[in-house]
């Protein structure tokens, strides 16, 4: 069959000679893979991809395609599969590559397919085409591809999916030509493809053989326990230890509980801080954890003296860029799970326990007040997704995620994400409450996806941390010796009249006198809710 001569089957069905149109093809395939939710926000170069759109598939709108990356992005992290996204041309993929950058460094598994114009008219650089479609995203694709030709694209988005979903995980594009839609193709099946990465056993046998003999040994947990559901491993092989467990610099899911009586806190993200939260050990194991994440320059040793590392974890490029220790290459769970078949160590002397936090009066509404009563009157199970970046230490003081897969955060450090993460969550976890606790200048990247959550009714609790500047900025400028910065201001948002008018319920509290009755609404409406929380800075 000629694949060039555009086809003249309109209807999804299969051909005497056994050919489909790519469009029913890809569909069929992504049934196999489980990805009936399609995340987009649609152009000229897509809609042929849409004709008789398939009634057991979902398609969930996004008003600007950074706001449709984010919400799969979410979606991918809370299921545990690959989220499938529809963008529009070069332009959609320009808008979407802040959250795409966040997907790559969350490790988010994402198979996004952008629209180009037809084939035959590429050569004369046609209006909204993609000149380097494939390129336009690297390096924060793991793979891209535009196939050269239509009864390839199948395929194309098969290997895009297994790569997505390959250790470390990640997102992956296809460029798709307009016309491709409706020629025709064989249809393929999906295959399996094992992601089980299986670590060197002498190597696992010798960092068990470490771990025993250390007289004072600390757990670092990154975010690869987590994606790994490694949580159980992980506790035991610290309780086995009686290990203090650290969480690592700026990770972006938990992995321990944070009430656990081995829980130490969290490493700054700065070398001299960090080396001296680690005082005192004399073997630290890393999991799934770099080694280690700085925010800012610095210099010296990256441990304690006397210590040694080992590193457990899924990313061959994070192993190679450690500057210390030894690294294990090899899944969580079953690296971990091989540490506990090992012979148990000696009994150790626990750790004393970490002190309580005092409770906070009902004096000032700060954020560490707001964290303190969203702790105490959230529903249980109830998911955090958090940007708010200046509020994150108080967070962590007063607001302690308890339980797996429970917390949700950016891992590149851009702004945006959060809002529509907690959409996508919500979507994928309509069992647990969704609370979304972002910053007043991080929720106005996106801040449109509350249209999405209102058309959706996801009863997300919106919870703005209003403090009126850019205060993670302002904090940061000191470490430059700065005292005076511009832009960093932000008068005049009403979050809202900005609620309200994309049909999400809101509410302005400021007072800690009207905190309480705000968020137990919140906690227990049906439908999305915002509250704006007007702290003292």
């Amino acid at each position: 069959m000629n694949s060039d001569k555009p086809s003249s089957v309109r209807a999804d069905t299969r051909s005497e000679d056994g050919h489909v149109t790519v469009r029913n093809a890809v569909f069929e395939l992504l049934r196999g893979f489980g990805m009936t939710t399609v995340f987009g926000n649609p152009g000229s170069t897509e809609l042929p991809m849409f004709r008789d759109f398939p009634a057991d598939f979902r398609y969930v709108l996004g008003l600007q395609e950074s706001i449709v990356v984010g919400m799969a992005d979410g979606f991918a992290e809370a299921t545990g599969n690959a989220a499938f996204i529809n963008l529009h041309s070069a332009i959609g993929v320009g808008h979407a590559l802040g959250n795409i950058f966040t997907a790559y460094k969350n490790q988010t598994p994402l198979v996004i397919t952008a629209g180009q114009q037809a084939r035959s008219i590429l050569p004369f650089e046609p209006f909204l085409y993609s000149e380097q479609a494939a390129n336009l995203p690297k390096p924060y694709v793991k793979w891209s591809c535009e196939p050269a030709r239509a009864e390839d694209v199948p395929q194309a988005i098969a290997r895009a999916y297994y790569t997505a979903m390959q250790p470390p995980r990640g997102p992956t594009l296809v460029s798709v030509p307009v016309d491709d839609w409706d020629r025709l193709c064989l249809p393929i099946t999906p295959r399996q493809v094992s992601r089980v990465i299986q670590g060197d056993p002498a190597l696992l046998a010798q960092c068990a053989q470490t771990m025993n003999a250390a007289k004072s040994p600390v757990i670092v947990v990154g975010a690869g326990v987590a994606r790994d559901n490694a949580w159980a491993e992980t506790i035991a092989l610290a309780e086995r230890h009686e290990a203090r467990v650290w969480v690592s610099p700026l990770s972006a899911r938990n992995s321990f509980p944070e009430q656990h009586r081995l829980f130490a806190g969290f490493l700054p993200a700065h070398r001299t801080p960090l080396v001296k939260c680690l005082e005192g050990a004399d073997f630290v194991l890393a999991l799934g954890a770099p080694v280690f994440t700085y925010h800012s320059e610095g210099h010296g040793a990256h441990l304690p003296l006397g210590a040694s590392l080992m590193q457990l974890v899924d990313e061959p490029g994070m192993a190679a860029w450690a500057p210390v220790g030894t690294a294990i290459v090899t899944s969580l769970k079953l690296g971990i799970q091989s540490l506990l078949d090992a012979a148990p160590p000696f009994p150790r002397v626990a750790p004393p326990a970490p002190a309580a936090k005092a409770t906070l009066p009902s004096t000032r509404l700060t954020d560490e007040y707001l964290c303190q009563q969203i702790a105490a009157l959230r529903p249980n199970n109830s998911i955090i997704v958090e940007e708010a970046p200046s509020t994150r230490t108080p967070m962590h003081d007063y607001l302690p995620i308890l339980e797996q897969d429970t917390f949700f955060t950016c891992a590149s450090g851009g702004l945006g994400h959060g809002l529509p993460a907690a959409v996508g969550v919500a979507l994928a976890r309509q069992d647990r409450k969704v609370i979304a606790l972002l910053g007043d200048g991080s929720s106005m990247y996106s801040i449109q996806g509350l249209w999405s959550a209102a058309e959706l009714k996801t009863p997300i609790a919106f919870i703005i941390v209003k403090n009126g500047l850019y205060e993670a900025l302002n904090e940061f400028g000191k470490h430059f010796g700065l005292e005076k910065l511009p832009g960093l201001h932000l008068p005049h948002l009403d979050f809202c009249a900005l609620a309200e008018s994309q049909g999400v319920r809101s509410r302005r509290v400021d007072r800690c006198t009207d905190l309480d009755d705000a968020l137990r609404e919140a906690f227990s409406a049906t439908v999305p809710v915002l509250i704006e929380v007007c702290v003292e800075r």
